[in-house]
């Protein structure tokens, strides 16, 4: 997948600053191409529950986001994210006292 598909399946408008994000981020996530479509669909699946991916402003990884106002919504969301993490042995960080994770990458077990 090309970075701009990335990108513009995540919600963006591809410009030199993100394209260098993007990079920024495809370099940091451990094992990048073995999960990237995984990403993808979890975007998909997160948009019904108030979620989505999206390129971290503070950090080089993709941050997943969860806004559901609906706690039911949000617990969805949750069982989600631990499911993607589960079948695609994905490394996440939760960010303290937040419904955000950083995705670190491809576990190597």
């Amino acid at each position: 997948m090309h970075k701009e598909a990335m990108l513009t399946q995540l919600g963006y408008v591809a410009n030199d600053a993100l394209l260098k994000q993007l990079q920024n981020i495809e370099e940091n996530t451990v094992g990048y191409d073995k999960i990237k479509k995984h990403i993808i669909d979890l975007h998909e699946h997160l948009k019904v529950d108030n979620g989505y991916v999206a390129l971290s402003n503070s950090n080089d990884y993709f941050k997943i986001k969860v806004e559901s106002l609906s706690q039911e919504l949000a617990q969805e969301a949750h069982a989600k994210i631990k499911h993607f993490c589960e079948k695609y042995k994905v490394n996440i960080e939760k960010i303290d006292n937040k419904d955000t994770y950083y995705i670190l990458g491809f576990k190597h077990n």
